[in-house]
């Protein structure tokens, strides 16, 4: 399965994503991230750190290192255009956007929304940065992508501190220590990677029937 996260809109945690989706697909079958942001952000957490238990690589090392693996998750560079937008859609079984509840990261959203419903892509967008009761950003952008028809995660990863942490000691999110909410933190990221692969299963079942 290979699974691309990007955005049109910087800032929504693509990074911490993809990261924490190669964690999950880890614990599934062997898994390798592709670091195509210019930044290298996946490749800078993994080294304040002693690594991941999946393998961190640059993205030009992709024809080389992809077949060796069951899960391939590519971390994107920021404000791609909608032509680079397009082809990361045709070269992944399901293109995951992170968004931020927040007006001017909607913004964003949109456009990448839109150009992915241009080029019929399967694509399923992820809350990120979720704030806690009583504040209801959360909810509203979710009851507005609903009524767009727009496809979603029933996860949402929450706001919290428990992901800066992990970034500086070089953990996924459910290794920090210390933090009373890391153990939720990656409770969400564990539940949407299993939203991923449920999607995966279910869109390889339907080729299969389609091909009978």
């Amino acid at each position: 399965m290979i699974i691309t996260v990007a955005s049109y809109k910087g800032g929504v945690g693509k990074t911490t994503t993809a990261i924490h989706l190669a964690t999950y697909l880890q614990t599934v079958a062997p898994t390798l991230l592709l670091d195509g942001d210019d930044t290298r952000n996946a490749t800078a957490w993994s080294e304040n750190g002693k690594g991941f238990g999946f393998r961190i690589a640059d993205l030009n090392s992709a024809a080389l290192l992809a077949p060796q693996f069951t899960h391939v998750v590519i971390d994107t560079g920021q404000r791609p255009n909608d032509a680079d937008l397009k082809a990361l859609a045709e070269g992944c079984n399901l293109l995951v956007v992170p968004a931020v509840p927040s007006g001017i990261d909607t913004v964003g959203l949109v456009q990448t929304v839109r150009a992915l419903r241009e080029c019929n892509a399967n694509y399923r967008v992820l809350l990120t940065k979720v704030p806690p009761p009583p504040e209801q950003e959360g909810q509203q952008l979710r009851a507005q992508l609903t009524g767009l028809n727009i496809p979603l995660f029933a996860a949402e990863i929450p706001r919290l501190k428990a992901f800066d942490r992990a970034f500086h000691t070089g953990v996924h999110v459910g290794e920090v220590k210390g933090d009373p909410n890391a153990g939720r933190a990656w409770e969400a990221y564990q539940t949407a990677g299993k939203e991923t692969v449920q999607s995966w299963r279910k869109q390889a079942s339907t080729q299969k029937l389609s091909m009978r």
